[in-house]
């Protein structure tokens, strides 16, 4: 594996207001893997490489990991839940496992969607490689105008090489595409790959003139149902990160962390204890924010 540039933010939410760039070689972990506790290898580091960012380490798995980086400065980046959903359950086995609250919240947006609609939801799906040709052209009009895309650099990518790779993956049928439309206008888009019989959550967005109707959990419901209907497959990986539809939607889920492995080097030492005093700062910050109910003004700031 090669090291590549790769900047540690700080961030506000979802703004980054500042990153230093490290050269790192990426160790992301597999959601088998993280089921099964194992501890990935560690490739050899070229000269001039800082060091390795592993991301969905499983917790119970830290020290070992740090111990395998041989005095290497060991700094957690973030820790959250990797989600997943069982798709041998069933969809109503699956929904029956959802809370009550929940079902019925999902239930009344998607009603309020198809009001909008003509009083159906209008769903597209796309599995074929010029089905998923088509999908790319729209979903790329929604995912330049998502936060996603706007703050994190996260869109759906639009670069030939990955437009080649999604038509590769069409072509050997191991890829979903899903589009939510609201009186005509594309307003969510949900891009899965699937490998081995794992569904990957791997880009979503939704355009946040829609925003008060939910559309993103709307159609991520709606995907849920066509995988369950279609059969043969695992798991559906939400990958890294939290989200209260992730909550929501998933069956079980391993308590993971990403965790920076660098060089013993002074730059890395003050990187390090800079991102740590900024941490320790919005986690402060986080807290006094809501204890003083202002939440959801925050959120606001933060994505505006």
């Amino acid at each position: 594996m090669t090291a590549v540039p790769l900047p540690l933010r700080f961030q506000i939410g979802a703004r980054t207001l500042v990153s230093i760039q490290r050269k790192l070689v990426r160790v992301p972990m597999n959601l088998d893997d993280v089921l099964d506790g194992h501890l990935p290898a560690l490739p050899p580091l070229d000269g001039d490489a800082d060091g390795y960012q592993i991301t969905s380490l499983p917790e119970e798995r830290q020290s070992a990991m740090i111990q395998a980086g041989s005095g290497m400065i060991a700094f957690v980046r973030q820790r959250y839940t990797r989600y997943y959903a069982d798709l041998t359950l069933g969809y109503d086995g699956w929904l029956g496992m959802m809370s009550s609250n929940a079902r019925s919240g999902m239930k009344r947006k998607a009603k309020k969607i198809a009001t909008l609609s003509g009083g159906t939801l209008d769903v597209r799906r796309f599995r074929t490689p010029d089905e998923m040709t088509a999908f790319h052209d729209v979903a790329r009009q929604v995912s330049i105008r998502t936060y996603q895309e706007k703050l994190l650099g996260s869109g759906l990518p639009d670069d030939a090489a990955f437009v080649a790779r999604m038509y590769s993956m069409a072509a050997a049928d191991s890829v979903r595409g899903w589009l939510l439309h609201i009186a005509g206008e594309p307003a969510a888009y949900l891009y899965c790959p699937i490998v081995d019989g794992t569904v990957r959550y791997e880009y979503v967005g939704h355009d946040p003139a829609f925003n008060d109707l939910s559309p993103g959990s709307v159609l991520h419901m709606e995907a849920m149902r066509d995988l369950y209907a279609e059969g043969g497959l695992k798991r559906f990986d939400f990958t890294e990160g939290e989200g209260q539809h992730k909550r929501q939607f998933a069956t079980g889920g391993v308590a993971c962390l990403d965790l920076l492995l660098l060089r013993a080097s002074l730059a890395n030492r003050l990187t390090t204890m800079a991102l740590g005093t900024f941490d320790r700062t919005m986690a402060w910050a986080k807290t006094a924010t809501r204890k003083l109910g202002l939440g959801e003004l925050a959120k606001k700031i933060r994505r505006a």
